[in-house]
């Protein structure tokens, strides 16, 4: 069976969260399968191994579960980019509007050089507000976006084409 079929079993949807008229894809299933999430990284390093990255972004917080693992693998930095005031050195911060709100994300001054390729990695891309806020941040520290990779694509969203600004190197494992 092919990754794409396996998470498209075992991601769960969750109707009506965070509010009416959503449908959430819940990935905390595939974190209980430990053979699915290392299949997962596995992949993502076999897309990425040749792709000349000097760091992946992960973003706040389920983009941390693969970017993490993934860094590790490929030997980069992992660069954490979260949600307001929960990093504690100097920072720089964007805000952008969600599907159901609007948010504020932060990443530290010094996570990312000058030139540096950067893969930003999430869970979901949904509108690409997170993303595109994401890539922000990292193009104030004059990083170079060399990418997006998500698990999970809404392609009905047209997320995509509001990365396509920063990149149009933009990847996924399963789309909906």
């Amino acid at each position: 069976m092919k990754l794409s079929e396996k998470l498209e079993i075992t991601i769960r949807d969750v109707v009506d969260f965070p509010k009416e008229g959503i449908v959430f894809k819940d990935i905390s299933t595939i974190m209980l399968d430990a053979d699915l999430s290392n299949e997962i990284v596995e992949s993502l390093y076999q897309k990425h191994k040749n792709s000349s990255l000097d760091a992946i972004a992960g973003i706040e917080s389920r983009g941390f579960l693969f970017g993490f693992p993934l860094a590790m693998r490929l030997g980069v930095p992992f660069v954490l980019i979260r949600k307001q005031g929960k990093l504690p050195y100097n920072k720089i911060s964007h805000s952008y509007d969600l599907e159901y709100g609007s948010a504020v994300i932060e990443m530290h001054t010094d996570a990312v050089q000058a030139n540096q390729r950067v893969l930003i990695h999430d869970d979901l891309l949904a509108t690409g507000g997170s993303a595109a806020a994401a890539a922000e941040l990292i193009a104030k520290c004059g990083g170079v976006i060399a990418g997006f990779d998500f698990l999970v694509t809404l392609d009905f969203l047209d997320g995509k084409e509001k990365l396509k600004n920063y990149s149009d190197n933009i990847t996924n494992l399963v789309g909906y």
